[in-house]
């Protein structure tokens, strides 16, 4: 799932400075929005980091980044930076949300047929983008988002 420029303007500035530093000794850093990018559709996708693929820089950085990033705090800062850009553009709406208690048995092999139905045809980038937020991160995010617009008259 790739960003858009404008989303990326935004997410950007929450970055270290050290994420774009070309002076340094070893191996180069793989771009941050392709690794963003990366992670985003693991999380949308939910399939195993060694599956990413190859359009995206090797799961390894990834992975490696997506740890630290959730361990400082950032990707949270990144999800709601994102969350706030669709609520502006009107593309998500946090004021009718819901969780629905239920259970039910899955069969063996639903796997198969959800991936199926997904390939019947590309979805627009606001369906993928909000599709991240059903990872645990990404409800987090918008949970505290959801809290703070209901304070405001």
């Amino acid at each position: 799932m790739d960003i858009t420029d404008e989303q990326w303007e935004v997410v950007r500035k929450l970055l270290p400075k050290e994420e774009f530093e070309t002076k340094r000794r070893g191996r180069p850093w793989v771009d941050p929005k392709a690794v963003l990018c990366g992670i985003l559709w693991i999380l949308r996708t939910g399939v195993p980091w060694k599956d990413l693929p190859e359009r995206y820089p090797p799961y390894q950085t990834c992975h490696r980044r997506f740890q630290r990033w959730s361990r400082e705090g950032l990707f949270f800062k990144i999800l709601k930076v994102l969350a706030e850009d669709l609520c502006s553009r009107g593309r998500i709406d946090l004021s009718e949300t819901y969780i629905d208690g239920t259970f039910s048995g899955a069969k063996k092999g639903a796997l198969e047929l959800v991936r199926q139905s997904a390939a019947k045809g590309p979805r627009s980038w606001q369906l993928r983008t909000a599709m991240v937020y059903l990872s645990p991160s990404g409800l987090k995010a918008l949970v505290r988002m959801k809290s703070v617009s209901l304070k405001r008259p």
